[in-house]
């Protein structure tokens, strides 16, 4: 199994990091602080980072064809104009579930986006996985769920990985690029008890998925058509959330990092959790689709 090592490039001090997305027309990281309800930008190159503050926790954020991010919260959707710092209440699909948020969400290659539900409260069951396409509209497509999390496509767009966190598996479903709909769920990878717990994950160009490891100090690397590991990047921060490539030639993984669940003495042994990372993993990645608006 080969190795890495990732350093810290954004000592953010972020509560929960979740959610990168690259943005290759501002070389920046898009993500989000869940807890802290922040929306934020990293620029690697100038070592910036901007931030937008929201009244609530946010649990993802994609970028928009016509230059806007769209997030997904604890009262359903929002846009938001970086320009102006504006946001906009969009569709809320659990209404009647006030205790409950959107959590990991991102952008298939057609531009669709896919946002998962979890109760603050991480209920079991209480979530589900939506489809929101282009017009706005939401369709439920999976059902109790506990802590819905990462998403990928295949590079031939005929299948979709997805990620409920306590399962500790990576599943796979058969996938219509047309029409967005999805079957044929099953497991394609199981992460060991001593790796953690899968949370966020990327795809690389050659149809490996790279997994956030949630108490697993680490991004495991599986090949999802056979289940084997084949590497791993290694963290000084245990609870590792999610990744994605990016950079000139989206051959750097950048990570986030959670301190939500650390003690006084766990802040001083992993004083960067919460942090931004970078690692480089001798493979390309894929560029982040963004959401195609109408």
């Amino acid at each position: 199994m080969q190795t890495y090592q990732a350093s810290c490039i954004f000592d953010g001090k972020a509560t929960l990091a979740e959610g990168p997305g690259w943005d290759e027309n501002l070389q920046a990281i898009v993500w989000v602080d869940i807890e802290q309800g922040k929306i934020c930008r990293f620029y690697p190159k100038e070592h910036r980072n901007e931030t937008w503050a929201l009244s609530q926790r946010v649990g993802c954020v994609v970028r928009t064809s016509k230059g806007q991010l769209l997030a997904g919260t604890q009262s359903g959707l929002m846009r938001l104009d970086p320009a102006t710092g504006k946001t906009t209440p969009l569709q809320n699909p659990e209404p009647g579930l006030p205790d409950n948020r959107f959590n990991d969400g991102k952008c298939d290659p057609q531009g669709r986006l896919w946002a998962g539900t979890m109760s603050c409260k991480e209920e079991e069951g209480a979530g589900s996985l939506y489809r929101i396409t282009n017009d706005g509209e939401i369709k439920k497509t999976v059902e109790s769920v506990t802590i819905s999390n990462g998403l990928a496509w295949s590079q031939d767009h005929h299948t979709m990985y997805y990620i409920d966190t306590p399962t500790r598996h990576v599943d796979a479903f058969d996938f219509d690029p047309e029409t967005g709909e999805i079957c044929n769920r099953r497991h394609a990878i199981e992460i060991p008890k001593d790796m953690g717990y899968p949370d966020g994950m990327t795809i690389d160009a050659n149809g490996n998925l790279w997994v956030a490891l949630w108490a697993g100090w680490g991004v495991g690397c599986w090949n999802p058509r056979t289940g084997e590991l084949l590497g791993k990047v290694e963290l000084p921060v245990e609870c590792v959330t999610a990744c994605c490539f990016g950079g000139n030639d989206y051959r750097t993984l950048y990570i986030t990092t959670a301190s939500r669940d650390l003690d006084e003495n766990g802040h001083l042994e992993q004083p960067q959790a919460g942090g931004l990372f970078s690692a480089d993993v001798g493979v390309s990645g894929l560029p982040t689709p963004v959401f195609r608006e109408a």
